[in-house]
């Protein structure tokens, strides 16, 4: 079975099923975002051991799959409604948080690795992984919860109008740049992407996002001028090959050419959505500026 035969047979399900995930919103959505940035997490972690650093894999995964959850959580989400709670009250004590993650795992690594064990490499993936598998991805939440209730399909569309962008983006991308070729993007850190690859998913890009927003933002109710998508087209294609490049220096590194065979056609997680780790909070900032968050 070809690898673009895999791609389409995967995203056949996949897609209707985040769909339906993003609608429904709340602890199904949370939970799903836990698990993309656990897995996410386990294959850096397994980046890093090729390179002989032996991260607090446990550490790293706990942390990955409870920050959505604590990010759904801040946006009025509870497991059990209790009664009113306001968990907005609970946002000031990010800040804490952080800090006391990163102490824990710098006293977790002085416990567990010795000086010749790369305890500085150690503490930093530690930290790192959950920083950009799971808090990056969860900007994706903040769009969700911030833009309307459970079941709403405005909300949906705010979600999926950046994501459909980066798709379009890639999609132009690969195939324009295997049939026109041309100059390398970068050579030494992703051998396949060309220039030309790359300025025709640009244009892909903002097409897909003015086309977007006539389709599904305008009549969601979202007041969003075919200049504003236009720049929201433009930024997040250059951001989402950034981050593509940024994932694929990572396995460059270590010799490898997929972070893992979990999603047929597309190799693992971070290879999915390495581009989405960009776009998402990117989203998020541009979505501020127009005033829908």
């Amino acid at each position: 079975m070809s690898n673009n035969l895999k791609r389409i047979m995967f995203a056949v399900w996949a897609i209707p099923a985040a769909v339906g995930i993003v609608y429904l919103g709340g602890l199904p959505l949370a939970l799903l975002v836990a698990v993309i940035g656990a897995l996410g997490s386990h294959e850096l972690v397994g980046i890093a051991r090729r390179q002989g650093i032996e991260p607090l894999w446990r550490h790293t995964l706990v942390l990955s799959a409870l920050i959505p959850v604590g990010v759904w959580l801040a946006y009025g989400g509870t497991v059990v409604r209790l009664g009113g709670l306001d968990w907005s009250s609970m946002l000031p004590s990010v800040w804490f948080a952080l800090a006391g993650t990163v102490i824990w795992v710098l006293a977790a690594t002085l416990f567990r690795r010795a000086p010749d064990q790369h305890p500085l490499g150690v503490a930093s993936v530690t930290i790192m992984a959950p920083l950009y598998c799971a808090v990056l991805p969860s900007f994706l939440l903040g769009i969700r919860y911030a833009t309307g209730p459970e079941r709403s399909w405005p909300s949906t569309w705010a979600v999926f109008f950046p994501l459909a962008v980066t798709w379009i983006c890639d999609s132009v991308a690969m195939w324009v740049g295997k049939s026109v070729g041309g100059p390398k993007l970068a050579p030494v850190v992703s051998p396949g992407k060309t220039r030309s690859g790359s300025a025709a998913g640009f244009i892909g890009g903002i097409a897909a996002a003015v086309l977007f927003n006539h389709i599904a933002m305008i009549p969601s109710g979202f007041t969003i001028t075919d200049l504003q998508a236009s720049l929201f087209g433009a930024v997040l294609s250059v951001a989402a090959q950034v981050g593509d490049l940024a994932e694929s220096l990572f396995k460059r590194e270590v010799g490898v050419k997929d972070s893992s065979g979990l999603i047929p056609g597309h190799g693992g997680v971070l290879d999915r959505f390495d581009a989405l780790y960009f776009v998402v909070p990117i989203s998020a900032m541009l979505y501020r500026a127009f005033g829908v968050l």
